[in-house]
């Protein structure tokens, strides 16, 4: 299936919010509890894609990937950020990249990370209990550099720092 990435239009907000959700349902039930996604989680996931697209920053870059009409896929570059007082390790941090299971295997993700990051110097954190992600950032050049932290918002989630 052809797909196409881009710059997303403010009104995406609402639909980049539905992939966020649904990428973290497909990745992520296993390990969160059963009422994680409730109705306030995603209107939490509404509000912040509403904010991020209506208040543009030069420190950050979205991307979506469409294919059949629909957002299938987002990838999410920011500002580094160090952990407990640390100079941040590298200038430029990916906060996310999700594409929907039914587009693995489709170079949506691979297209994501090139458009967004190239093949820079980056940081990202990885869920330790998601070996495709590790694997695909590994294929990437991204190393791990020991520091590991419990996702706040889900403490069965270990965090793994990569950075290339």
């Amino acid at each position: 299936m052809a797909f196409m990435i881009r710059e997303p239009r403010s009104g995406e907000a609402s639909a980049i919010a539905d992939v966020y959700v649904a990428t973290w349902k497909e990745a992520y039930s296993d390990l969160l509890p059963e009422d994680y996604f409730s109705e306030e989680y995603v209107a939490g996931r509404h509000r912040m894609w509403q904010h991020v697209l209506t208040h543009p920053r030069d420190d950050m870059l979205v991307r979506i990937a469409e294919a059949g009409g629909e957002i299938v896929g987002f990838a999410w570059v920011g500002p580094g950020e160090g952990v407990n007082g640390e100079k941040a390790p590298r200038e430029r941090l990916l906060y996310a990249i999700y594409v929907l299971a039914a587009h693995y295997g489709t170079g949506i993700g691979q297209a994501l990370l090139d458009e967004a990051l190239g093949d820079g110097p980056a940081m990202l954190w990885v869920a330790k209990e998601n070996p495709r992600a590790t694997a695909f950032y590994l294929r990437n050049g991204f190393r791990f550099d020991g520091v590991e932290q419990i996702d706040p918002h889900a403490p069965l989630i270990t965090d793994a720092r990569m950075l290339r």
